[in-house]
């Protein structure tokens, strides 16, 4: 049987990723960090690892795989954005969103496209 592993972003600066993705997620690269690749992980117990390798490609306008990042309601939604949008995070003018979205798309500094969704949400 298979586990999931990693999550792996290309990005155009992995140290650059690195600064925003541990400020946002409250991870540590789980060995030295390299000019082409890391590996975070969380701080306190378990979670999802994310990997962060160099990348030319050019990120996608609707990409096929991307990462949600849960808040409990509205209110934490609100200042999860501001809070990731301070470290770097950039608004994203999102064209599919549904008539009563319980998700907001940002970018990280490297331009990928995550959501920070209200799980409260009807």
């Amino acid at each position: 049987m298979l586990t999931m592993g990693s999550i792996v972003l290309g990005v155009a600066d992995v140290r650059r990723a690195v600064a925003f993705w541990t400020e946002a997620l409250g991870y540590v690269p789980r060995d030295e960090i390299e000019d082409d690749w890391v590996v975070l992980v969380p701080a306190e117990g378990p979670g999802v690892q994310l990997a962060l390798g160099l990348s030319e490609s050019p990120v996608q306008e609707h990409p096929r795989v991307h990462i949600d990042l849960y808040a409990t309601d509205a209110a934490d939604q609100a200042a999860e954005i501001e809070r990731l949008l301070a470290l770097g995070a950039q608004s994203v003018d999102w064209d599919l969103y549904p008539e009563d979205p319980d998700f907001v798309v940002l970018a990280d500094p490297d331009g990928n496209r995550f959501c920070v969704i209200d799980t409260a949400h009807g």
